[in-house]
């Protein structure tokens, strides 16, 4: 790990400690927008991470940047952090200089590919997008459209939009926005394409889920320390050991697969790293889930225990940019492709 990369994960840790507390996640599970820790995130930098110092980021290389969504998963950050970072990099990659405030990203589904168009000396966007995260809250949706079979990047406002509210699992906002003539305030050409955008999006949910287990695991592991049931500790019968185990290899499992789908993505977002990494991640989320709130029983699934923040969310964000069955279908056919004298050599350049 690099010095930087280290720098930013322990002041990272210090930030979420801080902000992340149980009133603040309680009232983020009741729809409200934390607006102490946005700021925090904001004056450390964190949700510029990926924005060039040319456009008035901090200028981090991206396995750096992407580093902090471990952090954040860990902490069950209930904001738009990955978000944001998807944002800024798309802007960026289109010259474009991020608004301020929180950001949102559209599509982050295939298929859900909006248009725009030129009305008037003024760019309009056409076309539906679905279960985008944060819509509504968001200062702007940044857009990934196409127009006459280019790519461009388009910033609309959230009230110029058509949203039907929704949240995943973890009650985080998951929206369907009706661009619908939505005006442009900035519209730019990219050579970022959609399959790009998925593979970033689906980097950044791995790094998140990573996270989350790791503080699944951590807190699995101190209560099956304290929990006393016939006489001792409940980590101390065998059968609960072996799950635990299980749950430590899944949380090393996914942590390393995001480590080098992050390391890939910088690269080459078409990697097989790529996929792989959201492949095991949400395999690990829902073994590790399940072994966890296995352990905890009932309690892990009240409001006073901080387990079902993290639960919920790998829950939600293993379906998000491409659940496993999408990235093995991807991993499939780009191995097919390739054709049988490549496959020895795939596998050793993916490891």
């Amino acid at each position: 790990m690099s010095e930087t990369r280290e720098m930013l994960r322990e002041a990272a840790e210090r930030l979420f400690e801080k902000h992340c507390g149980a009133e603040t996640m309680h009232r983020a599970d009741g729809g409200e927008f934390p607006q102490a820790l946005w700021r925090a995130l904001t004056e450390a930098g964190y949700a510029a991470a990926l924005v060039p110092e040319s456009a008035g980021g901090p200028g981090l290389e991206m396995p750096d940047a992407l580093s902090l969504l471990f952090s954040a998963g860990r902490h069950a950050v209930p904001a738009p952090l990955a978000e944001t970072m998807l944002a800024g990099w798309l802007l960026s990659s289109a010259g474009l200089v991020p608004p301020e405030g929180a950001l949102a990203v559209a599509p982050v589904r295939e298929g859900d590919v909006p248009s725009v168009s030129r009305e008037c000396g003024s760019w309009r966007l056409q076309g539906k997008a679905s279960r985008v995260p944060w819509a509504a809250a968001s200062a702007a949706i940044v857009v990934l459209a196409r127009f006459e079979g280019r790519n461009l990047v388009a910033v609309t406002a959230p009230g110029d939009c058509r949203i039907t509210n929704g949240a995943n699992l973890a009650g985080e906002a998951r929206e369907d926005v009706d661009f619908s003539g939505a005006r442009c305030s900035a519209a730019a050409e990219t050579l970022i394409d959609p399959a790009a955008l998925h593979a970033l999006g689906a980097v950044m949910r791995s790094a998140q889920m990573a996270g989350a287990l790791q503080s699944v695991l951590e807190t699995t592991v101190q209560y099956a320390q304290e929990r006393v049931q016939f006489g001792r500790p409940i980590g101390r019968f065998q059968a609960v050991q072996q799950n635990l185990a299980v749950l430590a290899g899944q949380t090393a499992a996914a942590t390393a697969a995001a480590e080098a789908g992050i390391e890939a993505a910088a690269r080459d977002l078409d990697s097989p790293a790529v996929a792989a990494a959201k492949i095991r991640a949400g395999e690990a989320a829902g073994i590790g889930a399940a072994i966890a709130h296995q352990m905890h029983g009932a309690i892990g699934f009240t409001q006073e225990h901080r387990l079902h923040f993290s639960t919920r969310r790998l829950w939600s964000w293993r379906d998000e940019f491409g659940n496993e069955a999408y990235w093995a279908r991807r991993l499939g056919g780009a191995v097919a492709a390739a054709g049988a004298d490549r496959l020895w050599h795939g596998i050793t350049a993916a490891g």
